[in-house]
């Protein structure tokens, strides 16, 4: 058991396993969720306790560490009414692995420090499975002692983290990250839905191109599922739209051009008019099936 004392704030498919894993290392947690059935669900599998409000939940935590939806949502459980910000101590360290804009980075990294807090945004890679698992990625914006404050309780979860710069160097990290994975998952949508109309066996063809050049995560981790057509799992469409606007929505402040991001996250939005908020963004092939018919 360590004495540093933590909450973790917002117990969705990430923060909750993510949670677990700060429980099964020694740490005290406390736990909050909007949705309390949920906190007292993690309370019957792990050790901690569970708080009523992010205020009371980061009241006597050392480590305050947030994974929720949105900006909005952020900003709620931060710097709104019974927000952690109000009650953590001076010293305290407060760790945002939410995806979110840059400028919220910046924004709570400032109100952090008018209340004698320091703050690190970073945001975590990996999805449902890397989060279970204890492999994700984590990308972090902050200072250098910061980081390494925080990095043996982010190691509880983590396979790589790395600092990547000040306080919003961790969200435009995992802005790269998802304008990568948004045009190599389309690739691979047009390479799928070519095969079958050109009469390939899919199965076949990934099996021979995943041993060149081609090969990348998410040929390995999705084309099985894809070709079978099933989307309920992994991370939803709905979270990479998010995702997408706000890099979008960078690039256009720091004027880079990022044309096959645009066009795919209007691939999204045709899925989210399909009823598929919640697939895997892999599903990028139905909506080419789709259109086929």
């Amino acid at each position: 058991m360590t004495d540093t004392r933590l909450a973790f704030i917002g117990l969705g498919v990430m923060g909750y396993p993510m949670a677990g894993h700060l429980a099964a290392a020694g740490y005290p947690v406390t736990v909050y969720n909007r949705n309390p059935e949920k906190s007292r669900r993690w309370l019957e599998q792990h050790p901690g306790s569970v708080a009523d409000t992010p205020a009371a939940a980061a009241e006597r935590a050392d480590i305050v560490l947030c994974c929720v939806g949105n900006d909005a949502d952020v900003r709620e459980v931060t710097t709104g009414e019974d927000g952690a910000l109000y009650t953590m101590h001076a010293g305290a360290l407060l760790v945002d692995h939410t995806t979110t804009s840059a400028e919220l980075a910046r924004e709570l990294a400032f109100c952090a420090a008018e209340s004698e807090v320091a703050f690190l945004d970073a945001p975590v890679s990996g999805g449902q499975a890397g989060a279970e698992n204890g492999t994700l990625t984590i990308m972090v914006g902050g200072e250098p002692e910061l980081y390494q404050r925080a990095e043996p309780v982010l190691l509880s979860y983590a396979r790589k983290l790395a600092l990547m710069g000040p306080a919003g160097s961790g969200q435009l990290t995992k802005m790269v990250n998802q304008i990568c994975i948004a045009g190599l998952v389309q690739a691979l949508a047009e390479g799928l839905n070519f095969a079958e109309l050109a009469g390939l066996d899919g199965r076949k063809v990934i099996d021979v191109i995943s041993k060149g050049a081609a090969q990348s995560w998410q040929m390995e981790n999705r084309y099985e599922t894809m070709l079978d057509g099933f989307y309920e799992h992994g991370f939803a469409v709905e979270w990479m739209r998010k995702d997408l606007d706000y890099a979008i929505a960078e690039a256009g402040r720091c004027a880079a051009e990022v044309p096959v991001t645009e066009l795919v996250n209007t691939y999204y939005q045709d899925i989210l008019g399909l009823g598929g908020a919640r697939w895997d963004t892999s599903s990028l092939l139905e909506r080419l099936k789709q259109r086929r018919r």
